[in-house]
């Protein structure tokens, strides 16, 4: 299941990535780019959506796809935290704990797949919850102004991104406690 239309989306939104970077390097005017990043960081957040619902819908799931999917997710975020501080719009310790997280996570979760106890850190409410004011924060950050004359979106998306971060942790200790004694298990042999 390579080439299902979820995998096709989940691949789409890998390579456009690169756009959306490419956006800030390619001499429109400020608020274009941050205006034409915010669409392209939305639609793509939301073909993540679409590609798990047409999954389930057109029973189109594979182990390949879920594979793709969370690394597209952390790619895109990945990515775009990456802009955001390079343009000077979101700390680099946020940055550095939510890439950090990933990766530590990413790791965990793979050798936990290795060992026979992949359950054991199994995708939490707590992991859906973080992605989800990471998805808000983004956009609101790569806007980077005053949305219907009243929003600011610089000072919510900070405020977001924080506790985006909070929520990274919390989840990394949760999933690191569920593994714990499947660790203990390995270290004691």
């Amino acid at each position: 299941m390579f080439l299902t239309t979820p995998t096709i989306l989940t691949w789409t939104r890998i390579v456009a990535i690169p756009l959306l970077v490419g956006v800030f390097y390619i001499g429109l005017d400020p608020g274009t780019q941050n205006l034409v990043a915010t669409v392209m960081f939305v639609v793509f957040a939301l073909t993540d959506w679409l590609d798990g619902y047409l999954a389930r819908r057109l029973n189109q799931q594979s182990s390949f796809g879920a594979f793709l999917d969370p690394v597209a997710d952390k790619f895109l975020v990945c990515a775009s935290l990456l802009v955001l501080v390079h343009l000077k719009r979101a700390d680099v310790f946020v940055a550095l704990i939510i890439i950090g997280r990933e990766i530590a996570i990413s790791a965990l979760r793979e050798w936990m797949a290795q060992i026979g106890a992949s359950k054991s850190v199994a995708v939490h409410m707590l992991g859906k919850v973080k992605t989800t004011v990471q998805m808000i924060a983004i956009p609101f950050l790569l806007f980077g102004g005053t949305l219907f004359g009243t929003i600011d979106t610089m000072l919510w998306g900070t405020v977001l991104i924080w506790v985006a971060a909070i929520l990274t942790v919390w989840s990394m200790v949760y999933y690191l406690q569920r593994a714990l004694p499947e660790i203990r298990k390995r270290v004691k042999r």
